[in-house]
């Protein structure tokens, strides 16, 4: 197996075993724990998830709602590239209304089963989940308006892909609006590694001038990258314990030693971009 696919594989067991505890909570206790990292802030209403399943919140593991950043409109079509327990594409349903449509993209069997039931429990219509990998997404070229994503395109080991077919499905005017992690230049590769760890990534995180770079190399236009939550070292110190893992088993580097050069240098972001052509503006 090569790097790619290991790193895919990865990804697919970690996310099949977070499916799987929201479902064994659900049984358990009646009502499905959230997953969500307390360190990170919750981006959504309360007003905004009203009628939403339990489960579907608790399978929300992103870092932020590119949902409402992302400025839905009527009638738009829209793709969530990595839906998970299908929060982000019912709360994308509701935007878009009846005219519109709101499909999730997964390659995790157990999280489409899971948004395929919070999808009956809500309720919601205009919505559709597709199994399939975001290298490869199973829709037709020109045919989406708008492309969000929940921290999910930095676990992808192969991005210029994933933003190239981004770039094909979606048509002229059509809008790239996902929330992910992003570094900040100046951060050693070793390091870098550890800090991933500590925001949950399997796959690393691209600095934000190589975003930029890959998002305009793809085609985009009219780029822009705006923090929504800047990482502080203790808040890195605090979730690297929860994991469990010894930062010096990983690059035998003190934690002490590391602290200045990584506070403040990751963040989550929402990243913004556009296909060039004449297109619904928003």
């Amino acid at each position: 197996m090569d790097e790619q696919e290991s790193i895919k594989e990865q990804v697919r067991e970690r996310y099949a075993r977070e499916a799987e505890i929201v479902r064994k909570s659900a049984c358990e206790s009646g009502g499905p724990a959230s997953r969500r990292d307390p360190l990170l802030p919750n981006p959504y209403r309360p007003t905004e998830t009203a009628g939403m399943p339990a489960a579907a919140l608790a399978a929300s593991l992103g870092c932020g709602n590119p949902t409402a950043l992302a400025q839905l409109q009527p009638g738009e079509t829209v793709l969530d590239l990595g839906s998970g327990g299908g929060l982000d594409v019912l709360l994308s349903a509701r935007r878009v209304g009846p005219s519109g449509k709101a499909y999730g993209l997964d390659m995790t069997d157990g999280m489409l089963a899971l948004a395929r039931e919070n999808q009956r429990k809500a309720g919601i219509a205009n919505a559709e989940f597709l199994k399939g990998e975001m290298e490869h997404i199973p829709l037709p070229d020109n045919s989406v308006d708008v492309i969000v994503s929940n921290c999910v395109i930095n676990l992808s080991s192969d991005k210029d892909r994933v933003l190239a077919e981004a770039f094909r499905v979606l048509r002229p005017g059509g809008r790239f609006a996902v929330s992910d992690i992003v570094v900040r230049a100046g951060v050693p590769a070793e390091i870098k590694r550890i800090v991933e760890l500590w925001v949950g990534c399997i796959a690393g995180a691209l600095e934000e001038g190589e975003y930029r770079r890959k998002l305009a190399a793809a085609g985009f236009e009219e780029i822009d990258l705006e923090p929504t939550h800047i990482f502080s070292v203790d808040q890195g110190k605090e979730m690297l314990e929860q994991t469990g893992i010894d930062p010096k088993q990983i690059a035998g580097i003190d934690l002490q030693q590391i602290a200045p050069l990584v506070d403040r240098k990751f963040m989550s972001a929402f990243v913004r971009a556009r296909k060039p052509g004449a297109g619904r503006k928003s």
